[in-house]
């Protein structure tokens, strides 16, 4: 395998388009750009908090599908949509338009996703689907937003090659995405699902459905509009003709490359650790916890204050441990931080669930937990980034497209591991349908902390370990920026056989 030492020529264009970011490399982004870029991201916090705090206990418990089937169709339905993100990214890449390669997905997608977002949310007849409809929906819906999602963030590596800079537009893509969340929750507890009981009852799902639906499609295509002028440019070259074979070809290829598949087993145990996480959260606050209907309703402000914390931490800990120790150090304290609360519960020393005092400890422990978990989600998206780069160095291509439609790859497979280890979990613990809170027998609850904490710590442990040894560096990062800037120009196709290629072998 070629070093970076001994790397050929660098290509200033490729199948993907032109190399040269939207933005010069040392010019910091106009605050503007980073929030409308951000705003798309709006999308995605909609759907992953329907997905991983709302989905399972809606079927499971309003609609009463079994919790194991729903999350063996939830996990097919991303296996599925795992074969078809790097299509799409494949896709977006070669899409070759006057508006750019990104902006028309971002225009096309949104409204299919809407409706297919209610239709998750008001199944026909009002009844729970077959096990083979709520996977088709599921599967539709998750390839739709992938279809706005996988273009959006593969701007950001044509805005800025800046280290910091990217950090900067994750920093917002971030806070978007979980304010898109946040809003969502509130809404749901206050207005569509009030109180502990409105969660089992469906009249307002349907109400939940609708909003998040307009919420999608106005923010992907109200970030895309507001980055038109930016980036609706005709690419530099004319992408050679889609073809399935070069597509998976140049997936193969993009995906070998070490730096991603050290990125991917670490994202993988962190993504995980996230889905499922988010995925038990309403089992947990409503049965062991047993919030009460006020504490619910603060309940998305911890979050809200845990990533605004967030937005003020990341940047200091990149710039002064870099993206690989600032995640193995806070995937580690965000374990024990965060489980604290369940090991004193067991050890009969917490004060009775649904008190006061117990709520408000719980919501401390959990917002710092859930900080240094955000800065570990962060750290590894934003490592992404230098990959292309990495890839662009060896190669003369650059992938953004086929890098980040990887990253949804992990990040999805990853989302329906922790759903469908949630599902494990609740049925292994023997709860039932039908259960309401305070009536739930201890051993139960038990078996349900228990199993929670052992997975977590161990995808605890292999996000650190993997993240950690990420061999991209900013000065590696940088000094390879600085490289390629110096290097002649040279137009190439991604089936000129004068493209430089990694050796075989």
């Amino acid at each position: 395998m070629a070093s970076s030492s001994d790397s050929k020529p660098i290509a200033s264009a490729s199948a993907s388009g032109a190399v040269a970011p939207a933005v010069p490399p040392s010019a910091a982004l106009p605050l503007k750009l980073k929030l409308i870029h951000g705003f798309g991201a709006v999308a995605f916090g909609v759907k992953d908090s329907g997905f991983s705090f709302f989905l399972l206990i809606y079927y499971n418990q309003v609609l009463g599908m079994n919790a194991g089937t729903v999350g063996y169709v939830l996990l097919a339905a991303l296996l599925i949509d795992a074969v078809i993100d790097p299509i799409l990214g494949n896709l977006s890449d070669r899409t070759y338009t006057k508006w750019g390669r990104r902006l028309p997905w971002l225009y096309a997608a949104p409204i299919p996703l809407a409706f297919v977002w209610v239709l998750l949310w008001s199944p026909p007849g009002g009844e729970a689907p077959t096990a083979l409809g709520l996977l088709g929906i599921a599967a539709t819906v998750r390839i739709l937003l992938s279809a706005c999602e996988v273009p959006s963030i593969s701007l950001v590596p044509e805005l800025t090659s800046d280290y910091d800079e990217r950090t900067t537009l994750f920093r917002f893509r971030f806070l978007f995405g979980w304010i898109g969340g946040l809003l969502m929750m509130i809404l749901a507890y206050t207005v569509f699902m009030p109180g502990a009981d409105g969660l089992l009852r469906q009249e307002g799902y349907r109400q939940y459905g609708i909003f998040g639906a307009v919420l999608m499609a106005v923010a992907v295509m109200g970030s895309a509009w507001g980055q038109h002028s930016l980036v609706a440019k005709l690419p530099a070259v004319k992408p050679p003709p889609f073809s399935l074979k070069g597509a998976f070809s140049e997936i193969v290829e993009a995906f070998s490359e070490k730096a991603f598949l050290i990125f991917a087993a670490g994202g993988l145990a962190a993504y995980i650790s996230q889905g499922m996480t988010f995925s038990i959260s309403q089992y947990v606050n409503l049965f062991i916890w047993q919030l009460s209907e006020d504490a619910f309703k603060l309940y998305p402000l911890v979050l809200a204050a845990s990533v605004i914390v967030m937005f003020f931490i990341v940047g200091p800990l990149h710039r002064r441990f870099g993206k690989p120790a600032s995640a193995t150090f806070c995937a580690i304290g965000a374990f024990f931080v965060g489980f604290t609360p369940y090991g004193l519960l067991l050890a009969g020393v917490w004060p009775d669930p649904g008190s006061g005092l117990s709520t408000a400890l719980y919501f401390l422990f959990l917002g710092i937990a859930n900080t240094l978990g955000i800065v570990v989600m962060i750290s590894a998206t934003s490592m992404v980034a230098e990959i292309v780069e990495s890839y662009q160095e060896r190669t003369g291509l650059r992938a953004e497209g086929a890098f980040y439609s990887g990253n949804w790859l992990v990040q999805k497979c990853a989302t329906g591991i922790g759903i469908f280890l949630t599902g494990q979990i609740v049925a292994i613990s023997q709860l039932m349908t039908d259960a309401r809170p305070g009536t739930v027998a201890q051993p139960v609850l038990d078996s349900m902390i228990v199993l929670y904490a052992a997975a977590s710590f161990v995808l605890a442990l292999l996000a650190a370990y993997w993240l950690g040894r990420f061999p991209i560096s900013r000065e590696q990062h940088e000094a390879r920026v600085a490289k390629m800037a110096a290097a002649p120009p040279v137009v190439a196709h991604a089936d000129d056989p004068a493209v430089p290629r990694r050796p075989m072998g």
